[in-house]
């Protein structure tokens, strides 16, 4: 049974952080191009909704948001707490 929690962990985990990652990808594109932007607070949802360190390589991968203080400051700060999370549920999940 905790074999399967854990790979649902991972997997629910990794999809997460794709989805933040790919919200910064297409808000770059759309800045780019002058469409219609991902609100900011959508981003940040997804980084709270355990997207932190997706959002937090999108942003530097893409070259995205890196001049607001609070998306550098906060996205770091909580892909480190949620990796901590993460790391400690698996653990408990063992």
């Amino acid at each position: 049974m905790s074999a399967i929690s854990r790979y649902v962990l991972l997997v629910l985990f990794v999809l997460v952080n794709l989805v933040a990652f790919a919200l910064m990808g297409v808000d770059k594109q759309r800045a780019r191009t002058h469409q219609w932007r991902v609100p900011e607070k959508t981003l940040f949802l997804a980084a709270l909704l355990f997207g932190g360190t997706g959002g937090t390589i999108g942003m530097f991968f893409f070259h995205h948001k890196t001049k607001h203080w609070y998306f550098r400051i906060f996205f770091p700060l909580l892909a480190i707490v949620q990796l901590g999370i993460f790391g400690y549920l698996m653990q408990m999940l063992d």
